[in-house]
């Protein structure tokens, strides 16, 4: 197999929070190896002020981050996705599109920072504890020798990321 650069594609319901966390990390912790995305199946057409802050604080790429919708990279258009991640459990629990080139799949659901309430402090608290759990999932998966893995393989090891710590209370058995 050739060093090709592997498409991941991350995904949330409003895609303001986790998975934009997601795709920054990934953008700058496997560039050259991964191109990352992220999308939303209901997306709110804003990213989350206070993810934006913490990914800029931790020195991860903010420049181009929006939300947007996973019609996006449904099209023939699209770029092809190698990897799918769903990364809340409402997203795992919808009926996605049919990605073209069936990607591999996993979820890795982590509690949605955006939801917790309370003062500025405890808000941000809860983005940094998310930034760092997607951090870890995704070191580990940029870890993995992915080449030298058969897909029954890989598909256990992307499942194995996904119940690392912080994994959501409900986890899906497909993603």
């Amino acid at each position: 197999m050739s060093d090709r650069i592997f498409n991941v594609l991350f995904l949330c319901t409003g895609n303001t929070a986790r998975s934009i966390l997601a795709e920054s990390i990934l953008r700058k912790d496997g560039a050259g190896r991964f191109n990352a995305f992220s999308a939303g199946s209901q997306p709110k057409g804003v990213v989350n002020p206070v993810a934006l802050e913490v990914l800029a604080d931790s020195n991860y790429p903010i420049d181009g981050l929006r939300s947007k919708s996973w019609q996006e990279f449904a099209t023939p258009d699209a770029p092809v996705m190698d990897f799918v991640f769903t990364v809340c459990d409402n997203a795992a629990g919808e009926a996605c599109p049919v990605w073209p080139g069936q990607p591999m799949t996993a979820h890795w659901g982590i509690d949605d920072p955006a939801a917790v309430e309370g003062c500025d402090l405890d808000k941000e608290r809860a983005f940094v504890q998310a930034f760092r759990f997607m951090k870890n999932r995704i070191g580990a998966f940029t870890a993995l020798p992915i080449k030298m893995l058969d897909g029954v393989a890989l598909g256990a090891r992307l499942r194995e990321i996904g119940q690392a710590e912080g994994a959501s209370h409900r986890r899906p058995e497909v993603a």
